[in-house]
């Protein structure tokens, strides 16, 4: 059913909370989703993920009822791509993608170095030398990016910063990372 299957993991949200602090099953996935990636620590490449129904997959996949437990049937499942191709032009890589209808979003997980906007002044032509330059600048932040797209427009952005690296620490909004979360949500359009 999907076209690559790799492994998979699921949101949750606690019973006991009140139905008004009850997060969208968008972000519910997104929070899960970048806590996974998150276990494996710093230093990963980008990891893409398809957020599929849970029920859609209970019961197209009946071998993966015992794993989904008592998953929120009406939230997502996030299954991994396992194998994006390496690339310096990510957003060129997405405007390339497209996802069959029981793919309900997508989740894509990315490192990036964020400097203060003078530290981009007089930047070698180079891109390898002007990366080393970035990645060397002393007030230099790792942050890893989750943004996580519905077809019906939802979007939510998750940021973590490897000073701060902390699952009470990871800001949450839409407009995060637009380009990145404008370029994901386009994967999800049928042209």
């Amino acid at each position: 059913m999907f076209r690559n299957r790799g492994r998979w993991h699921h949101g949750r949200v606690t019973p006991d909370q009140p139905a008004s602090t009850v997060p969208s099953p968008l972000l519910t996935a997104a929070v899960d989703t970048e806590r996974h990636v998150a276990r494996v620590g710093w230093d990963q490449p980008p990891r893409l993920f398809a957020l599929v129904r849970t029920r859609v997959l209970r019961d197209r996949e009946p071998d993966l009822v015992e794993r989904l437990g008592d998953a929120n049937d009406d939230g997502y499942t996030a299954i991994e791509q396992e194998g994006l191709p390496p690339t310096s032009d990510l957003e060129s890589l997405l405007g390339r993608m497209a996802w069959p209808d029981e793919v309900d979003g997508v989740a894509l997980s990315v490192e990036r170095i964020v400097v203060p906007p003078e530290a981009e002044r007089d930047l070698p032509d180079d891109p390898r030398l002007a990366t080393d330059r970035l990645a060397a600048h002393p007030a230099r932040k790792d942050v890893r990016l989750l943004a996580a797209c519905l077809r019906t427009g939802e979007q939510v952005c998750l940021l973590r910063q490897r000073d701060h690296d902390e699952d009470d620490a990871v800001a949450v909004g839409r407009d995060l990372a637009p380009g990145l979360t404008h370029a994901l949500a386009a994967t999800l359009q049928d042209d």
